[in-house]
């Protein structure tokens, strides 16, 4: 299945990744989980690959939206867009970046904060080795999450698919790639870390909310 049309790079045919059997109770984000491969993206915006792969720009990230795909906007109370989520036959994919160290290494904090939150809320959670190192899957319900996480210069994006337990690997996959081909827009601006980085809709976007808020 043709998840993202054109474009789509040299993991086409991945199998999925390693699962370290980190049972809940055992998780720990301390656990050495490093890469499987180096891939090629994601891309800090000074580094964006100069190619005709369609991205949507949200402003502070640009992604690839899948074929069929639909978008679902989620507004803070107070006005500012919380987050964009992509709605796709395999799951709901989400992504966010948020401001970090030049140091890097935000992404094994927040694995550990994940990991305790999950469990808080009933769910159990195992870590896996992935593409960009730690990724955290967790079973809530009949939910499956996976979380994947990437250290850039400044910035930290955080991904996270949720689906049908049956099909939870063909939804892991999709998150990567949705993560590889995406370009993050940090800005040079000095703000604290963990700051989430603007997300901008596009006009036409934009416009439709405006227009279904008068409605209602």
């Amino acid at each position: 299945m043709a998840l993202f049309g054109r474009g789509r790079r040299k993991r086409e045919a991945e199998e999925p990744v390693g699962v370290s059997e980190h049972a809940d109770a055992d998780f720990d984000a301390e656990d050495d989980l490093t890469a499987v491969e180096a891939p090629d993206g994601p891309y800090d915006e000074a580094d964006a690959p100069d190619d005709d792969f369609p991205r949507l720009d949200l402003g502070s990230v640009r992604i690839p939206v899948p074929d069929g795909a639909q978008l679902q906007v989620e507004m803070d109370p107070a006005g500012p867009v919380r987050a964009v989520h992509v709605l796709t036959g395999v799951g709901q994919l989400t992504l966010n970046a948020y401001a970090a160290p030049r140091s890097g290494g935000l992404w094994r904090e927040v694995c550990g904060e994940l990991a305790e939150q999950l469990r808080g809320d009933g769910a159990t959670v195992r870590s896996a080795a992935g593409d960009w190192g730690q990724e955290l899957i967790a079973s809530l319900g009949e939910v499956s999450l996976r979380f994947v996480g990437v250290d850039g210069p400044r910035w930290m994006l955080r991904g996270v698919v949720a689906g049908p337990p049956e099909i939870a690997e063909t939804s892991a996959r999709a998150l990567r790639e949705l993560v590889r081909n995406t370009v993050v827009v940090r800005g040079s601006a000095p703000m604290p870390v963990r700051t989430p980085l603007q997300i901008d809709l596009p006009p036409a976007i934009a416009e439709h909310i405006a227009a279904q808020n008068q409605v209602q």
